[in-house]
């Protein structure tokens, strides 16, 4: 391509689709846009800061590193300028041609199958970088210059589909760094206006790490709207919480209240500041494959990375960062990866904030309640990768009960109400909690008033597994070998079952068990069944249902265990077929059951036809 070429570019397919969402729709907080494109370019004079740490003359004569806004309401213009480390040619392209923030991807699929006003909030919440411009501008225009080039770039688009990129003359263009501009639409002209500016700037942008000037005219003096000073480093008596509320916006690119703050200096033998937020809501790219986390690393002030791992995989909804003068500027990024000062660092910020989570509990445990409900799944992660403080997560951890209704009951509540001789925290799991909170399993749980915890997340199979005790009590699944009830009474006003099996029902659990002997382990009478005829539980040494089912599908299992028939020798059916001298309706009913036990327990029947096969001889006998 030559020096005078204008290239034209069509948008990645998720761009496009992201720009029809900004073109065609109406937000209710277009406000946001300001936010973005500010947070860009401070982290533009932030890469600058730390690449001339290595190579001082891309700072030249101009070290102040700063952003201006400069408006012009007769031309309907607004800019956002920044003496960053600026775009190459194929940066530029990259960085406002596609989207690299896998995250996007599922806020543009919840926005789409969002209507109306709920749609537009999320728009307001998210922000989504660069693009939230089309929002306000009928065009936009990007010039840029990478810090040390003797080349300058504009980058412009109408939001349609497509994109130009040109060379630009270097007397248009920023001796370094970035200059926004957008072409206002009619309907958004008030955000050339000083006072809609300094309003936005103060409210959303007012502590990010480099300082903020506005320039309300051309030809006019420019203006401080903010000093870049780092909030971090303040004193905690003289921040505000709209303050910390406005830096957590700007860090963590979300636009909602942080649920927790937690602001920390640790001194002695490293000496780091640490400054975390819990979001108020979820972020989008929380189940994220990758499982990254959103912390930043500074070492005196200066910005190094975001890709430190500076927290456990199981709390990267965590946004903030940590400031440390420990570590050498120049520091590399393989370093940081080998570093025992960073791991120190990683347990030391774990830990504060694992126990501030804690002492939230104790002290506000509606504000904490709304935390679990947002990020308790991930939470539960650590349980089964986090050994050293498994103990801890459990104690912070909260469960829906078959005693605790529509409310959360923890471990400390659950083991305070443990039943006369019962040695077990009981649990089930499944993938669908109103099915497992009506499972016949729970039976004889319920009949002796006995606490059971109802376990939906895809997670609890594996920590509860891994988990083997809490305050001295193993975890037992309902659904895995003998539930063993007999020592624990059952509730006043409950029929007590008889002990004894009788022959006749003893001898048709024989008959099943031959019946069935390809397809369970095992037919016994149970205790755990009070109401309904039979249900299906895992031998003693296998998974449990639910981790069985978890581990087929995910290939890491041979063959499916057998499962083992429990029966309740009690009821009317079981006792009637018992009595039946028709054998070929006694093997009917057998396999019948069996399939009647695997719906229960949200499967399919095995043979479908030969499912069907037997209810229709069964119906027919019964209107003969």
């Amino acid at each position: 391509m030559t020096a005078t070429t204008t290239e034209n570019r069509s948008f990645e397919a998720d761009v496009s689709r992201l720009l029809h969402m900004m073109v065609h729709s109406v937000y209710s907080d277009r406000d946001v846009f300001l936010r973005e494109l500010i947070s860009n370019a401070a982290d533009a004079c932030e890469k600058l800061r730390y690449e001339a740490i290595a190579r001082p003359e891309l700072i030249g004569d101009d070290p102040r590193l700063a952003i201006t806004i400069a408006a012009d309401t007769e031309a309907g213009t607004l800019s956002i300028a920044d003496n960053g480390i600026g775009m190459t040619r194929d940066e530029m392209i990259e960085a406002l041609g596609t989207i690299a923030r896998s995250g996007t991807r599922a806020f543009m699929d919840r926005v789409e199958a969002a209507q109306g006003k709920e749609g537009a909030q999320l728009i307001g919440q998210f922000g989504v970088g660069f693009y939230s411009a089309f929002m306000v501008a009928g065009q936009v225009e990007v010039v840029s210059r990478r810090a040390g080039s003797e080349e300058a770039w504009r980058w412009s688009s109408d939001g349609k589909g497509e994109f130009s990129v040109a060379p630009a003359a270097l007397e248009e263009a920023p001796v370094r760094g970035t200059r926004v501009t957008l072409s206002l639409l009619d309907d958004a002209k008030s955000y050339a206006e000083r006072w809609t500016l300094e309003r936005i700037v103060k409210a959303q942008s007012g502590h990010v790490p480099v300082p903020i000037s506005l320039v309300e005219k051309p030809g006019a003096e420019a203006t401080a709207l903010a000093d870049g000073a780092a909030l971090w480093t303040r004193p905690k008596s003289e921040i505000k919480p709209e303050d910390y509320a406005d830096f957590y916006r700007s860090v963590a690119g979300q636009y909602d209240e942080p649920a927790a703050t937690i602001h920390f200096r640790a001194e002695g033998r490293h000496e780091y500041t640490a400054l975390a937020f819990v979001p108020g809501g979820k972020p989008f790219d929380l189940f994220d494959a990758d499982r990254k986390g959103r912390m930043k690393l500074y070492v005196k002030r200066v910005f190094i990375t975001d890709e430190a791992e500076l927290l456990p995989r199981y709390l990267r909804f965590v946004r903030g960062l940590v400031d440390t003068a420990d570590l050498p500027l120049n520091v590399s990024r393989e370093m940081i990866q080998d570093s025992p000062l960073l791991g120190a660092i990683k347990k030391g910020v774990t830990n504060r904030i694992l126990g501030d989570l804690g002492k939230l509990a104790e002290q506000d445990g509606e504000a904490f309640t709304k935390i679990w409900e947002n990020f308790g799944p991930v939470i539960k992660e650590g349980l089964y990768e986090d050994f050293e403080r498994r103990e801890q997560l459990l104690g912070l951890s909260r469960f829906k009960t078959t005693a605790s209704g529509d409310t959360w009951r923890s471990l400390k509540d659950y083991v305070a109400a443990l039943k006369e001789n019962q040695t077990a925290i009981y649990y089930i799991a499944g993938d669908d909690p109103a099915r497992i909170a009506a499972s016949p399993q729970l039976e004889g749980f319920r009949a002796r008033g006995i606490e059971v915890l109802l376990l939906s997340d895809p997670v609890d199979s594996f920590w509860v597994s891994n988990a083997p005790d809490h305050d001295g009590k193993p975890f037992k699944s309902v659904t895995q070998g003998a539930a063993d009830l007999g020592l624990i009474p059952l509730l006043d006003g409950e029929a007590k079952p008889q002990l004894e099996t009788s022959t006749e029902v003893a001898a048709l659990l024989d008959a099943m068990k031959q019946t069935l002997a390809a397809e369970v382990e095992d037919v016994r009478a149970s205790d755990r069944l009070t109401d309904s005829a039979v249900c299906l539980v895992a031998t003693d040494k296998g998974p449990d249902r639910q981790f069985e089912r978890l581990l087929s599908a995910a290939g890491r299992l041979d063959g499916a265990n057998k499962p083992v028939l429990e029966v309740n020798p009690q009821h009317e059916l079981i006792i009637r077929l018992a009595g039946s001298q028709d054998e070929p309706l006694r093997s009917d009913i057998a396999h019948l059951l069996l399939d009647e036990a695997r719906i229960l327990d949200g499967e399919r029947p095995a043979d479908a036809k030969a499912f069907s096969d037997r209810l229709t001889r069964l119906i027919a006998k019964g209107l003969a």
